[in-house]
């Protein structure tokens, strides 16, 4: 396989005879997005599997099975392309401790092609990203993203790249959101411009050349796909990240069919798909492209990492090597606790650690603008002891991986919002909050049980809530997205954004940060009068 970088959209470029024929290719497309440090097997709840999860076949994906489903596809002959759509970094310790360097290794022994930015990319801002990009074998690729004037990331992110599969040219455009200034830390030097405009363009550019099989590599989400698609003629296929969308033909929980099909300006059918995340599933489209460039014939499914799968032995040594000191981070002291905070009564009142947890949310995601924070009590697992924290209290707390989700949401939806959150108390969906005050009534009927209901203002006074204002809302990605039956979050919520840092990092990074900690009840909660 023959490999062309793209070195800029104005820059020079590798080019081929315009006069070439176009022929007749057959492709296999496998491709993972939103990997965020699952490089070892994890359980559907938590980051680490015990030997309870493996006897139940909980123990899901990593880079093992990746690899076996790959080699195995592989072996089938034929042309072959590995594509990542990004976010490789940020969500386990082996980001937290390696700084995207694991990936880089394992990514290399899987055989990537290619890979998007990510906007976690730059969580550790461009330094973190430019090692990873010196080290790992494959182009990144992100022809909306200019890093030149970055001196730890210029000429290591090219707009495109461009493959020679039996003997016909195949480019590959890179994509991310333009929300990266303000959800990661790319630093002043590197600068966002339209994503469609810079599709169209590189479309554009790569026809000049007499290429005419495309595919867009995207972390922009599974609606901006669509809505690209729609616009944009000369977009063979999309494969896309950063909304962990699950695609399937065969599953009706499945966000929409793999692959998607959208239909061009120009009547050309666009195929789009994406892999869920976590490395649980290894999305794999087979297409037939025709002599005049055009996808005539395909199929494909996402393919489940699961103990059906064969683990490849040294891909998995690498993974327990790369694990072994993670062990020790595990019991890494992080601060101290001058009191015990227990969990058993988060499900049905105000509790001390809920609130710590939710003052952390609140800290956390500042700089956006958050102005009350909501978590659910059955998010809390477990409680921390007084005296000596570890990372590994922490993870038992907060074993689920959540991230931190960002919205807007008006008072009106907010008071249905912490209505539902009493309706059952004793159940998970009770809401523990920062910025704000409520009460309730566990004697009136469901549905009218809350109280007042006051947000905190900036010098610390309180005001009650006004119905008809947009407040700016953190919580759990699990909340917004519906979870605990909070289906006003799913469906209200105004520029949402589910995958922030992840709650539990944020958690070792506040309680570090300010231990001794000792947090109590400030009447956040309280019964009607």
């Amino acid at each position: 396989m023959r490999r062309f970088w793209g070195v800029a959209l104005t820059a020079l470029f590798l080019t081929v005879s315009t006069s070439a024929f176009a022929g007749a290719l057959d492709l296999t497309i496998l491709h993972t997005n939103d990997v965020h440090g699952r490089l070892a097997a994890t359980p559907p709840f938590g980051s680490v599997c015990t030997a309870e999860h493996k006897a139940q076949n909980k123990c899901l994906g990593g880079a093992a099975r990746l690899a076996g489903a790959i080699s195995a596809t592989r072996a089938e002959g034929g042309n072959v392309l590995l594509l990542d759509a990004g976010d490789q970094f940020q969500g386990t310790l082996f980001y937290t401790h390696y700084k995207g360097q694991a990936a880089a290794q394992v990514m290399n022994k899987l055989g990537y092609d290619a890979m998007a930015v990510g906007n976690h990319e730059f969580d550790d801002g461009p330094a973190a990203l430019g090692r990873f990009a010196k080290r790992v074998a494959f182009p990144l690729v992100a022809a909306n993203m200019d890093v030149s004037a970055e001196p730890l990331l210029a000429g290591l992110v090219a707009p495109w790249t461009v493959f020679e599969l039996g003997g016909e040219k195949v480019g590959i455009i890179g994509l991310i959101t333009e929300a990266v200034p303000s959800i990661s830390s790319p630093g002043p030097d590197v600068q966002f411009s339209g994503v469609a405009e810079a599709l169209k363009g590189a479309v554009a550019a790569l026809e000049k050349t007499g290429i005419d099989k495309i595919i867009a590599l995207g972390h922009v989400g599974y609606e901006r796909d669509m809505e690209l698609a729609r616009a944009i003629d000369g977009i063979d296929i999309i494969v896309g990240g950063h909304s962990h969308t699950y695609l399937s033909s065969d599953d009706p929980d499945a966000a929409g069919p793999y692959p998607t099909l959208v239909t061009a300006p120009g009547g050309q059918t666009v195929l789009i798909v994406q892999a869920f995340q976590w490395s649980r599933y290894l999305g794999r489209l087979d297409v037939s492209f025709d002599a005049t460039g055009q996808v005539r014939a395909w199929h494909g499914a996402p393919i489940h990492m699961d103990n059906k799968i064969p683990e490849v032995a040294g891909v998995a040594a690498l993974v327990a090597e790369l694990n072994q000191p993670l062990h020790e981070i595990r019991n890494e002291v992080i601060g101290h606790s001058e009191i015990a905070l227990g969990n058993g009564n988060c499900r049905s009142g105000e509790c001390a650690l809920g609130n710590l947890l939710a003052d952390i949310m609140l800290w956390r995601t500042s700089a956006e603008g958050s102005e009350i924070a909501i978590a659910n009590g059955g998010g809390i697992r477990a409680g921390l002891p007084a005296g000596t924290v570890t990372r590994g209290d922490v993870l038992q707390v907060l074993p689920f991986g959540n991230t931190l989700a960002t919205f807007g949401l008006l008072g009106s939806d907010l008071i249905n919002v912490l209505e539902h959150g009493v309706a059952r108390p004793g159940g998970g969906g009770f809401l523990q909050v920062a910025g704000l005050r409520y009460s309730w009534d566990a004697a009136r009927p469901a549905g009218a049980r809350l109280g007042q209901v006051a947000v905190r203002n900036p010098d610390g006074t309180y005001a009650p809530l006004d119905k008809a204002r947009i407040y700016r809302v953190v919580s759990n990605n699990f909340l917004r997205r519906g979870g605990d039956g909070y289906g006003v979050l799913h469906d209200k919520a105004r520029d949402a954004y589910d995958f922030g840092p992840v709650l539990a990092e944020a958690a070792v990074a506040y309680i570090g940060e300010h231990s001794p900690i000792a947090p109590g009840l400030e009447d956040r909660i309280s019964q009607a009068q």
